[in-house]
């Protein structure tokens, strides 16, 4: 009886260390999507209006790398979180 209930329970861990493994996966799968969608169109956008209008390049520079750090602080938010279902 005693065995077969540490056996259970051995099952059990092993079953949520799983799921912790998985959502940690997604969790910093989804953020990097993210972030690596975010930072893409971004850029994009801000090359797309330099070339339009080169004289409001250092403007528009300017705001692209304070709105790309902004985009990538998603990423290591999501590394974050799963770091913390990873290891809590």
């Amino acid at each position: 009886m005693v065995n077969e209930t540490k056996a259970v329970v051995e099952g059990a861990l092993n079953n949520v260390e799983s799921a912790k493994a998985i959502g940690a996966a997604i969790s910093i799968g989804m953020g990097a999507i993210g972030s690596g969608i975010g930072i893409g169109l971004l850029a994009s956008k801000a090359l797309e209006a330099i070339g339009r209008n080169p004289e409001a390049a250092s403007k528009i520079q300017t705001v692209m790398i304070l709105a790309i750090a902004f985009t990538e602080a998603i990423a290591i938010y999501a590394l974050v979180v799963a770091l913390i279902i990873k290891f809590v």
